[in-house]
């Protein structure tokens, strides 16, 4: 599997902290090793775009979908509370 950033998905990445930045590298190697990794919580977000989600941090999420050997992140935001 690899990784790839739709449009919206890098600007937000760009747009993160340092710190952010590195704990989402971070996530983004459990997902490449493990999909179902406990920090992870990834889930399935939405059914009908094939979206999911998964957890950056206690207040963060990204969205990504799975396409053929891809990791297509659609985006980084804050998690509402």
């Amino acid at each position: 599997m690899r990784v790839a950033f739709s449009n919206r998905g890098a600007n937000q990445y760009q747009a993160l902290s340092k710190k952010r930045r590195v704990k989402f590298e971070k996530q983004i190697g459990f997902l490449l090793s493990n999909f179902r990794h406990p920090s992870l919580r990834a889930k399935k977000y939405d059914e009908t775009r094939d979206v999911w989600q998964a957890r950056l941090n206690g207040n963060y999420r990204f969205y990504f979908q799975i396409k053929e050997d891809t990791y297509r992140i659609i985006s980084i935001t804050p998690h509402p509370k």
